[in-house]
């Protein structure tokens, strides 16, 4: 019994030294007289510290981004879809930025300007036809200083001249915006016709008359081509106003003074109304003049880069459909001339749409331009309107070449001269020394359709001739200023 005692007393005092040890149970093997091994069991509850590592969450240091807000007229929802595509791929390299794409109408941007301009909120970047640009940075408006950066550090040779010479501010001789893209008009002719017939592409005055008497008769042709002289429609204006600039002939002088009856301008409107002659009868627009080409009717059309597609498949139809293309491989015969020699000069036609940095914007805003004109973020734009956004960057013209199947129904020489139309491109709105007000009265003619009016009364109502309808113009045209300048 005392054995048994002891050995009690041996085992508790070995649990007592387990004491830094985890709970647990111990089993000890007791050996007892008449040698019967008995198995005494004794769970020990022992309290141990133990450390513990917990994971605590602190909160990160929050950084206020710089937001800086991007206005658009690409305006549709594939169009904003893209812009903002492209502004998370920049914020995902500048988690500082905070990009905001907002769409816009073009014609309320001077509008909205002025009320961001009252409220000291203007937007950092706007995507602006190069006709507000003028007109901003004469305002003050536009940091140009920012611009001749941005244009340097995406290469300034690699734009096109022309785009270049557009945004130039006379008063500073720097470039007040930023090229972007834009679209061509230009005499689309039947080259086959015209090879046949040994004729010149129809660049210059002569070649376009020469054109206009041989054509009719060859082949189906009816007619040279149609040409605008609905009264109602702008059309005619459009393609007078190419023809005007390649004479320069220009709505004002220098001084400002109002020069619509001028030699050029009397010139200008003789050759364009004397086409009459080899067109089809009027009164007729752009709808005319495409379906007449389409149909083989004409052999001349004046028409912008977005008829690329419609030479293919045929354009719609007022009552529905399209009009069947009756020419075997049209856009392979068809030939491109952007520009027109005049007797006193040379000019094409287009649009030329510019990215403007506001004064005040954040400096992080060029490099938000740069990256919208740099590789694919420029494909991706430029895809968007493949007809009608021409790029302004000579290395970005392959890439676009390749953003429609239609493009390969032309010509490496037709796509060639679109994207070298804008070299010679100029406007009415564009003439660099033209103030805010003879740009609104270049407006106001345009608008009030003064211009189709004139040739309509020669070419179709012969109720004018050139000059009687000079001396329209001008007086049309000095009360129009004189309602500007009240």
């Amino acid at each position: 019994m005392k054995k048994l005692s002891v050995l009690l007393i041996v085992a508790l005092f070995s649990a007592a030294l387990l004491t830094a040890c985890t709970p647990e149970t111990i089993i000890e093997t007791v050996v007892v007289t008449e040698k019967e091994e008995v198995t005494v069991i004794e769970t020990v509850e022992v309290e141990v510290e133990v450390p513990v590592e917990v994971e605590v969450e602190v909160p990160a240091e929050v950084v206020e981004k710089t937001v800086i807000e991007f206005w658009t007229t690409d305006n549709e929802e594939d169009r904003v879809d893209t812009y903002d595509a492209i502004a998370a791929a920049f914020m995902a390299e500048h988690p500082e930025i905070d990009l905001r794409i907002i769409p816009i109408e073009e014609a309320g941007i001077a509008q909205r300007i002025a009320t961001a301009q009252a409220a000291n909120r203007l937007p950092d970047i706007v995507r602006m036809g190069i006709e507000r640009v003028s007109t901003f940075a004469a305002d003050g408006i536009l940091d140009e200083d920012a611009a001749v950066a941005t244009i340097a550090s995406i290469g300034e040779d690699d734009f096109r001249a022309g785009p270049l010479a557009m945004v130039v501010d006379p008063s500073t001789g720097k470039y007040a915006a930023v090229p972007f893209d834009g679209w061509i008009q230009a005499i689309w002719y039947r080259g086959d016709m015209f090879t046949e017939g040994g004729l010149d592409a129809p660049v210059s005055w002569d070649d376009i008359n020469a054109a206009c008497d041989a054509l009719p008769g060859t082949g189906n042709l009816l007619y040279a081509l149609t040409l605008g002289t609905d009264p109602g429609q702008n059309y005619p204006h459009q393609v007078f106003e190419q023809v005007a600039i390649s004479n320069n002939a220009w709505p004002f002088d220098e001084a400002g003074n109002v020069t619509m009856n001028s030699p050029e301008m009397i010139e200008a409107l003789q050759f364009y109304t004397d086409l009459q002659r080899c067109a089809m009868p009027g009164p007729q627009y752009w709808r005319g003049a495409r379906e007449a080409y389409e149909l083989d009717q004409s052999g001349m059309l004046f028409y912008s880069t977005y008829i690329m597609d419609d030479l293919v498949d045929g354009s719609g139809m007022e009552g529905g459909g399209s009009v069947e293309i009756l020419i075997e491989d049209l856009p392979g015969v068809t030939g491109f001339a952007s520009m027109m020699e005049g007797p006193n000069g040379a000019a094409s036609y287009g649009q030329l749409v510019t990215l403007g940095i506001m004064q005040g914007a954040d400096p992080m805003a060029q490099e938000v331009v740069k990256f919208f004109l740099t590789g694919q973020n420029y494909i991706d734009v430029l895809s968007l309107a493949p007809f009608g956004k021409v790029p302004v960057l000579s290395s970005a013209v392959d890439g676009w070449s390749t953003l429609s199947p239609y493009f390969a129904n032309y010509s490496d020489e037709t796509l060639g001269q679109i994207a070298n139309g804008f070299d010679t491109m100029q406007r009415w709105l564009f003439r660099p020394d033209y103030d805010a007000i003879e740009r609104a009265v270049v407006g106001d003619i345009e608008g009030r359709l003064l211009i189709p009016q004139a040739i309509s009364n020669i070419a179709l109502e012969g109720i004018m001739t050139p000059e009687t309808a000079a001396e329209w113009l001008q007086e049309q045209v000095e009360m129009l200023l004189a309602e500007r300048q009240e």
